[in-house]
């Protein structure tokens, strides 16, 4: 992965211990910007309150009240937690230009985020994460 220009991770680690500590799907989506196949991540539709976290390294990212339903196949957020939980670079991957969305404490890939596309939520952005990029703590299991 490309370094993220004037923002430096608090967790690094070598591409071998990365590989060690990811599944292969879970490396090639976190490590390596992929993206999973839409309407196919274990939380795309699940409504269970708690904290998202990243998968990569345990960093609280998200909070199910900022969730909501895109129906675009992956679990879509109103906004990340308050703070500096998340870094945003510009993507031209694709012959498109977008805004991808990182783990700010390992700089690990989460998906992207996206504005003015009309959904009735308090920001109008979606961010578009994918479910392999989280891990999801029920309320209470903290």
């Amino acid at each position: 992965m490309k370094p993220v220009v004037g923002a430096t991770p608090r967790v690094v680690k070598s591409e071998q211990e990365w590989r060690a500590q990811l599944d292969p799907k879970e490396f090639a989506v976190l490590r390596q910007a992929g993206t999973e196949p839409a309407f196919t991540g274990e939380y795309t539709d699940t409504k269970t309150e708690g904290v998202y976290e990243c998968r990569a390294c345990g960093a609280e990212l998200f909070r199910s009240d900022a969730k909501f339903e895109s129906h675009c196949g992956w679990p879509s957020f109103f906004s990340p937690l308050a703070g500096e939980s998340v870094v945003l670079r510009e993507d031209r991957s694709y012959g498109m230009v977008r805004t991808e969305v990182l783990c700010a404490s390992c700089h690990s890939h989460l998906g992207h985020v996206f504005e003015g596309e009309g959904y009735p939520t308090p920001t109008d952005q979606r961010y578009c994460i994918n479910s392999v990029s989280l891990r999801l703590v029920p309320e209470g299991a903290q």
